[in-house]
């Protein structure tokens, strides 16, 4: 029993030492990406009318999604168009690029599209994950109804066989 108890003390004290050596990798390589994330959003001027209207318009979109989550067809319509959003950033982060003089107090398009992705792209995935979630959810309850139907009907033409 006792080598039992020390070979479990062991392997705990293993284990223990593996999930602390595991956290301070994890945070040694996350904390550049802080670090850099924390940089970009502190770079941005917040109070620019334009962000303010394109944080509202992502923050609208979204609540759309969610109240929305009846209806599959305009649910799919605004798939569409966001996943269309997404692929139109490049042309977009080009047109703003050259534009930004006449909206913008600084230069915020670069040519990897980085700010464009992260404020524009970014949410609009978001958006188009949560319909795509939401239209799965929904082809499986309408799988179940399917198969409690065909189910009844096949009992009933059972049923209708005995008589």
């Amino acid at each position: 029993m006792e080598e039992l108890t020390s070979a479990l003390n062991a392997h705990k004290d293993q284990m223990a030492d593996l999930v602390e050596k595991l956290t301070a990798e994890l945070r040694s390589s996350l904390t550049p990406a802080y670090n850099n994330f924390m940089g970009f959003f502190h770079a941005i001027d917040w109070r620019e009318p334009w962000l303010i209207c394109l944080v509202a318009f992502h923050a609208v979109l979204f609540l759309v999604a969610i109240i929305s989550r009846r209806n599959i067809n305009f649910q799919m319509c605004l798939f569409l168009l966001a996943l269309a959003g997404v692929y139109l950033a490049e042309w977009l982060n080009s047109i703003l690029a050259n534009n930004w003089k006449s909206f913008a107090t600084q230069n915020y398009f670069d040519s990897h599209g980085l700010f464009l992705s992260v404020l524009w792209s970014g949410p609009l995935l978001v958006v188009a994950i949560v319909v795509l979630v939401n239209t799965l959810f929904s082809l499986c309850y309408l799988i179940v109804r399917w198969k409690n139907a065909e189910l009844r009907h096949r009992a009933r033409e059972a049923r209708n066989k005995q008589d």
